[in-house]
């Protein structure tokens, strides 16, 4: 079964029949989990850093920041009995489109918080694929932990 997240959104699920994707990551990012002993998965793609450029928004959509998603994302986990020594960590995305003189710097900027989060939690990616200057879609099938990464112009290949 295809779950599909969608920007500033996010999944968490046990449903070993389910296959978590999302779409179309530019400068946002995904951040993957994955429990193999009792294959808990959850997906969440965040748009922007961070929560403080718009606190009412924040409230609203607290997967659109990754300052806010992120511990959502690991607690939502350990609700379904993740155990973080357990867990697989990817991070995809943070590229630079639509920003080629880095005015904004939107892609680095997701990616520093995130790094920022994991440093001070002890948590160590297994794999990341990030930056550049192309779109990726990525998707996580829960029953055998396999993620597969489509990448613009390089193709589909496992991470």
């Amino acid at each position: 079964m295809k779950e599909i997240v969608g920007i500033s959104d996010m999944k968490v699920s046990k449903d070993p029949k389910a296959t978590l994707f999302t779409y179309s990551l530019g400068s946002c990012i995904a951040v993957l989990l994955w429990d193999p002993k009792i294959k808990v998965a959850g997906l969440l793609h965040y748009m922007l850093p961070d929560s403080r450029i718009d606190p009412e928004r924040a409230k609203l959509r607290p997967f659109m920041f990754g300052d806010t998603a992120i511990p959502q994302l690991f607690r939502a986990a350990y609700g379904l009995g993740a155990v973080k020594e357990r867990l697989q960590v990817y991070v995809v995305g943070g590229a630079h489109l639509m920003d080629s003189a880095a005015v904004f710097n939107i892609g680095n900027r997701n990616y520093d918080i995130v790094t920022r989060l994991f440093a001070r939690n002890g948590i160590r990616p297994v794999k990341e694929d990030v930056g550049g200057s192309v779109s990726r879609t990525i998707s996580l099938e829960l029953a055998t932990g396999k993620i597969l990464l489509k990448v613009s112009g390089k193709g589909e290949f496992e991470l």
